[in-house]
């Protein structure tokens, strides 16, 4: 259920109405498309949601217990004066009656879903023989399963409306592994493995799928990550420090503006961590 006149949620969804005006004088360049991105009511996707939103993006913002902060940051973008709509909705994306609901809802909310943000991501980290077997499951369902879950929902309505764009957040271990990450890098080395073959499916229908892989970023999930350990990591960095979320908000915005001949690519952006 909808309630666009009190910003209040009825039901897990909640619309925030949009602002008149368009502040900042941003080129509207997503202006009228809708953009869903899985896991964004902070960090990274919180950061994708306002890159997007600020280019015009009708924007889904998802959750699953951080309901205060997903209804802060549709607040604050519609206060922006981004000319979308912000959508709250919270959706267990491990649930895939939850994933592929939300992808129906959105659709028949809007009537369309141009940009699909699979950004939904846990970490588990141990080393492998301390490992439990309901470690590696949860990485695994949050991390992979639920990318199928929620393109696989998406992609006939992509095809039903002539094209559409599927982003991958991966990362930099998918490529370079890491110690006590097996169940992390399995997972997004498999959203790589997935991007490159789904591309090549999806391409006839023009649909572009393609992964953005962050190196280490200023996120909560560096947090509980000793000090001594975080100098030790920026020291393997050439530009001597660590990412910001806004910067893996642009590289999915340009894929999402300007990537138009670009498919099956994996963007990374770390720093010159691993080349």
């Amino acid at each position: 259920m909808w309630s666009t006149a009190t910003g209040r949620a009825m039901g897990p969804w909640q619309v925030t109405p949009r602002t008149e005006g368009f502040g900042g004088g941003v080129m509207a360049a997503l202006e009228g498309q809708v953009a869903v991105v899985t896991g964004s009511s902070r960090g990274i996707g919180a950061a994708i949601v306002r890159e997007l939103a600020s280019h015009g993006a009708h924007v889904v913002i998802n959750y699953v217990n951080n309901a205060g902060p997903a209804e802060t940051l549709a607040r604050d973008v519609q206060g922006n004066g981004a000319p979308g709509e912000s959508i709250t909705v919270q959706a267990d994306m491990t649930v895939e009656e939850q994933a592929r609901g939300l992808i129906e809802q959105v659709w028949d909310r809007f009537g369309r879903m141009d940009i699909l943000i699979n950004n939904a991501a846990i970490t588990r980290d141990k080393t492998f023989r301390k490992l439990t077997s309901e470690d590696w499951r949860a990485v695994i369902e949050t991390n992979l399963n639920s990318v199928f879950y929620c393109t696989h929902s998406a992609i006939p309505h992509l095809i039903e409306q002539g094209g559409g764009k599927v982003i991958n957040v991966s990362s930099i271990v998918a490529l370079s592994g890491n110690i006590g990450q097996t169940n992390y890098t399995a997972a997004k080395g498999g959203l790589i493995s997935f991007t490159k073959s789904l591309a090549l499916e999806m391409a006839r229908y023009k649909i572009l799928v393609n992964c953005v892989a962050p190196g280490f970023i200023d996120t909560d999930m560096l947090a509980p990550v000793p000090e001594n350990i975080k100098e030790q990591i920026i020291g393997r960095i050439p530009l001597r420090r660590f990412g910001k979320p806004e910067e893996i908000a642009k590289a999915v915005r340009f894929l999402c503006v300007d990537g138009e001949y670009i498919t099956g690519q994996t963007i990374s952006v770390n720093g010159g961590m691993y080349m």
